[in-house]
């Protein structure tokens, strides 16, 4: 197949290549209604629904292929933006709700070092090494020390007990790494989410917005459910103070019981529990909540 051919006219949208954040982003396309068929190993994939050419690349790459046009649009992490100076040459377009964590700075527990500024004039080692100058430059200028920042692309938190750093940067989820190589966050530099950006110049304008558009639908998907029930119409406002809706909820008479009316409204997934359980108390029957796939909010 002759790829050069078939990416003319078509947007060009890079995603992770492999990872969590991979399976993360096939769940999105798949809810966009984005189809595409991916050969083993293959980095190119033309979607045969829209114009649209899937490239997959190392998340730290997307942001500058994004920013210098080669692409024209794609989802990677806020930190990968930062480290790859890009945050002016991008537009991020959403928020995706996954690949949150924060960076931070770490070091031993038991060791010397325990604030970012006990750290200035020693070792770093780091695989956000643009990023960390940025952050010791005007540190090292104050003090006039020189801190030593050493990029290296995996296994960073093992620096400390093989004697190569006194302190790292790195990204922490849930800590249990960090913690199982005796360090501890010292200092958040960032919160860090993935992003959905775009080359601020791309000549592919609508088409961007109808992706980011449908995209958006699968994350409020994600976060909202459909609950109906069936109350008595003098309690329509005990049961709609529960669940207001996002513009209002949506009543009709229920012709086989006098007096009832069925209610149907979005309520946030995360609080669907307490609110059938509130719901019940005043005397909602017959409480359903369904899954959504995708929505227009």
């Amino acid at each position: 197949m002759d790829f050069v051919k078939d990416l003319d006219n078509r947007l060009l949208f890079a995603v992770p290549k492999k990872g969590r954040l991979y399976e993360e982003v096939l769940k999105l396309l798949n809810g966009s209604d984005i189809h595409f068929n991916r050969k083993s190993r293959q980095d190119i994939a033309l979607s045969t629904n829209l114009p649209v050419a899937l490239i997959f690349l190392p998340a730290a790459d997307i942001p500058k292929y994004v920013a210098e046009g080669n692409v024209d649009m794609g989802i990677t992490g806020q930190d990968m933006v930062v480290e790859n100076e890009a945050q002016e040459k991008v537009s991020e377009l959403l928020q995706l709700d996954f690949g949150k964590c924060r960076l931070c700075v770490q070091t031993p527990i038991q060791g010397d070092y325990q604030t970012l500024d006990s750290l200035v004039g020693k070792r770093i080692v780091t695989s956000f090494d643009q990023y960390a100058r940025k952050i010791f430059e005007p540190l090292d200028k104050a003090t006039g020390k020189k801190t030593s920042i050493t990029y290296v692309s995996g296994s960073v938190e093992a620096a400390c007990a093989l004697g190569l750093a006194d302190g790292i940067i790195d990204l922490v989820e849930s800590g249990e790494t960090m913690r199982a190589a005796g360090l501890h966050d010292v200092h958040t530099l960032m919160t860090t989410q993935s992003v959905l950006i775009a080359n601020q110049k791309s000549e592919h304008t609508q088409l961007i917005e109808k992706i980011t558009s449908r995209i958006r639908g699968v994350i409020a998907a994600r976060k909202f459910v459909l609950c109906t029930y069936n109350i008595l119409r003098a309690n329509i406002q005990k049961g709609t103070a529960i669940t207001p809706g996002r513009q209002g909820a949506t009543v009709s008479s229920l012709e086989s019981h006098e007096g009832w009316v069925a209610v149907s409204a979005m309520i946030e997934a995360k609080q669907k529990g307490e609110i059938m359980d509130k719901l019940t108390e005043v005397g909602a029957t017959d409480i359903l909540v369904t899954n959504f796939s995708s929505c227009r909010v």
